[in-house]
């Protein structure tokens, strides 16, 4: 393998609805470059984050039936019992909710925590609060799927962040979508809710980094049992 060739392989991919704003960012770094040298390095640092921001790279996700992935990069925030977003129609008693706040450093690339069909897709107009506020949850613009799987539905909400402008969703209602597969995408900041069947355990701890696709949030067939962390 050339140098080359391995210096394309750490690179990943950039998801196509990032090139506009990538181009933006060149071409006003070309710009500054002309009205004053320091100021385009400014903007060529800014075009740099943007590429990563709109970053995604291929993700191997664990399949067995059951298993309930992250569908956000980022931070687990919270995990608590909550009433889910009444467009749902997940019924009107708490349920197990993990959140995950992802940065304006994260990949924002988000992905079907479980296989399923899409059998619900509500887009509901908000606030622009911060993310991790759990009055987000609420306040906060929001896009809400509900992915029906043999045993289960399971509600995934995206919510608009601080500075986040535009979700975006990527499947329709009635359509058929993998574990890991990606189902949308929220721009510059934001979170994403998972709310899981009552009973569910959550196998993540608050604090932790999670990987979309791969970081295994929960098992709804019970076999991997509840577990304990420490923070080093």
């Amino acid at each position: 393998m050339s140098i080359l060739d391995s210096i394309q392989r750490q690179i990943p991919p950039i998801h196509k609805e990032g090139y506009p704003f990538i181009g933006g960012f060149a071409l006003a770094s070309l710009v500054l470059f002309w009205l004053w040298s320091p100021l385009g390095w400014i903007g060529t640092i800014l075009t740099v984050w943007c590429a990563l921001f709109f970053r995604d790279p291929v993700r191997v996700t664990p399949v067995r039936e059951g298993l309930v992935v992250s569908p956000a990069d980022g931070r687990v925030s919270m995990i608590t019992m909550a009433l889910p977003p009444a467009e749902l129609g997940l019924g009107d008693r708490p349920l197990p909710r993990i959140s995950v706040f992802m940065s304006v450093f994260n990949c924002h690339v988000n992905r079907a925590p479980v296989a399923g069909r899409v059998d619900r897709i509500a887009y509901r107009p908000g606030l622009f609060i911060n993310a991790e506020l759990d009055k987000a949850s609420e306040d906060n613009e929001r896009n809400s799927l509900v992915i029906s799987t043999p045993t289960a539905r399971i509600g995934v909400v995206q919510i608009a962040g601080l500075v986040a402008k535009r979700i975006v969703c990527f499947v329709r209602e009635g359509q058929a979508i993998g574990a890991g597969e990606r189902f949308g995408l929220i721009r510059f900041g934001s979170r994403l809710d998972v709310y899981l069947p009552v009973g569910t355990k959550a196998l993540v701890s608050e604090g932790q980094t999670a990987i979309a696709g791969e970081t295994i949030l929960a098992d709804l067939a019970g076999d991997d049992p509840s577990r304990a962390f420490r923070a080093n």
